[in-house]
């Protein structure tokens, strides 16, 4: 190892959901990570809608205290903008293209597959390799997306006053994530189809990897938020009431049996129709393994009960079980966040790019 390579300047991950700010940040030594700080906080009601920004100074303003309550003096970040609007495409090119017409013929590629004009959209590439059994041809992934939805993140992140470095996609920072994952799969994943489900507050997102990689991914309204409101009408609590009252376990006997278990039953058919979705637009009938993230994977037993309901073994994401902990960071509130910070710890990944 060379004394004199310059050491990379970690990224915070921050993934702006529909109703919080997630911050995580790593460390690296040799194959080993470290947590060196992370934070979960709530944002104003509305000023994220269906993953779309509405209010920038409210996300700024969270950002800020987000960044304050992890401790943490990095100004470096990498964000995502949501699958949902994003347009991937694997397109092929002749393996003797120079480097420098390769961006070229990118664009002229792109024209075809973006139906926006391309002074719209922020667009990015990255070559796979060669086409398999075809050495003549390259494998490139071309992804695109508006340029309002990156601009939009890219202004929070400037407001709160950290510099955005990357911005990535929520399902390639799950992937990422998911990869960490692995000791929680059947034969580590290898040849495998992991099904990752990430139940969120307001919207569920499906990411298949089949042997390590992205094959599907879906997007619907469907989350956390609706057992807060049926917690809101059961007790006569607001909205902010309910959501504390449902964290802290401050609920009267009859919630789990009467609010929580229907939940957690619709949560399951949830699942199961997601994969449906996938199973029409595949080969496959099942999954070798389903990986729960999000803010619903932490209830309790709800790993169980869609095993158990669909057949197919079933766990809650934890992708810091290998990493070890800076003492600043309370490890037993990062387990129970775990399954949350999948995509704010991908994001955290790309420092080691």
């Amino acid at each position: 190892m060379s004394l004199l390579r310059p050491k990379k300047q970690p990224l915070l991950g921050i993934d702006i959901s529909s109703t919080s700010v997630k911050l995580v940040e790593l460390s690296q030594q040799g194959a080993n990570y470290r947590v060196e700080a992370y934070a979960v906080e709530p944002l104003p009601i509305n000023s994220v809608v269906e993953k779309n920004i509405a209010d920038v100074e409210g996300v700024a303003a969270t950002i800020k205290r987000a960044l304050k309550k992890a401790g943490t003096r990095n100004k470096q970040c990498a964000l995502a903008v949501a699958s949902s609007a994003v347009i991937s495409k694997n397109i092929t090119l002749p393996a003797s293209i120079k480097e420098a017409d390769m961006e070229g013929q990118i664009q002229i590629e792109a024209d075809q597959y973006i139906p926006y004009a391309l002074e719209e959209v922020n667009l990015d590439f990255e070559v796979l390799g060669p086409t398999e059994g075809n050495p003549d041809t390259l494998d490139v992934l071309l992804v695109a997306s508006r340029s309002e939805n990156v601009e939009v993140r890219v202004g929070a992140a400037d407001l709160a006053g950290i510099v955005p470095k990357v911005v990535d996609v929520e399902s390639y920072a799950t992937e990422n994530a998911a990869l960490l994952c692995s000791e929680q799969f059947p034969e580590e994943g290898q040849g495998k189809v992991i099904a990752v489900v990430d139940v969120g507050a307001t919207m569920t997102g499906i990411t298949v990897l089949e042997d390590g990689a992205i094959t599907y991914t879906r997007e619907q309204p469907f989350g956390g938020k609706l057992l807060t409101e049926d917690i809101m009408r059961r007790y006569g609590l607001s909205y902010d009431e309910a959501g504390l009252a449902k964290k802290e376990g401050q609920l009267p006997e009859n919630y789990v049996p009467e609010v929580l278990e229907p939940f957690k039953d619709n949560m399951a058919q949830q699942v199961h129709r997601f994969l449906q979705f996938y199973f029409a637009a595949s080969e496959h009938q099942t999954v070798d393994y389903i990986l729960l993230a999000g803010g619903c994977a932490s209830i309790p037993g709800i790993d169980e009960m869609i095993e158990s309901r669909l057949g197919m073994p079933t766990g809650v994401a934890n992708p810091f079980g290998r990493m070890s902990i800076a003492s600043r960071v309370n490890a037993q509130r990062l387990g129970s966040d775990a399954p949350a910070l999948m995509i704010a710890c991908g994001l955290a990944m790309r420092s080691f790019d």
